[in-house]
């Protein structure tokens, strides 16, 4: 026996994507179909994800982490609920984008000094605890 791998005929393969082309187009749409309803149940998990990273965690770096994730879960719900604005009012109305825009700068603002003031903490106890940061106390 032999084992080579054959090509199948062209001719027939068309006439059997030409003859289920229909089936095939309705099931991608099917498959293609996402509603808002499932980035808002994306973002509600990620957001989960994010809160329960922050309060189980002690590690600064997995809290600063934590509350990214929380971030991103913000604006992934601002741009659904953008995107289900615009299908009512049309492709004018981008206000979820451009609020998450201004919601992704400040995140990077907010790491950068987090990530300072980790650094900082760092150099003077050696280590990146959350238990261990009293440097405000009296």
């Amino acid at each position: 026996m032999s084992y080579e791998k054959s090509t199948p005929d062209p001719v027939l393969v068309y006439s059997w994507l030409s003859a289920h082309s229909s089936r095939l187009v309705a099931l991608m749409h099917a498959m293609l179909d996402i509603s808002t309803l499932h980035y808002l149940v994306l973002g509600a998990a990620l957001f989960l994800l994010g809160v329960i990273g922050v309060l189980t965690r002690r590690n600064v770096v997995i809290v600063l982490m934590s509350i990214e994730l929380i971030l991103n879960a913000v604006n992934l719900n601002l741009v659904a609920f953008s995107r289900y604005w615009q299908s009512i009012h049309g492709p004018s109305a981008l206000h979820g984008q451009v609020f998450a825009i201004f919601v992704i700068t400040d995140a990077a603002a907010e790491a950068a000094v987090g990530l300072g003031i980790l650094i900082a903490f760092f150099r003077n106890k050696e280590t990146v605890n959350v238990d261990e940061v009293n440097l405000l106390k009296w």
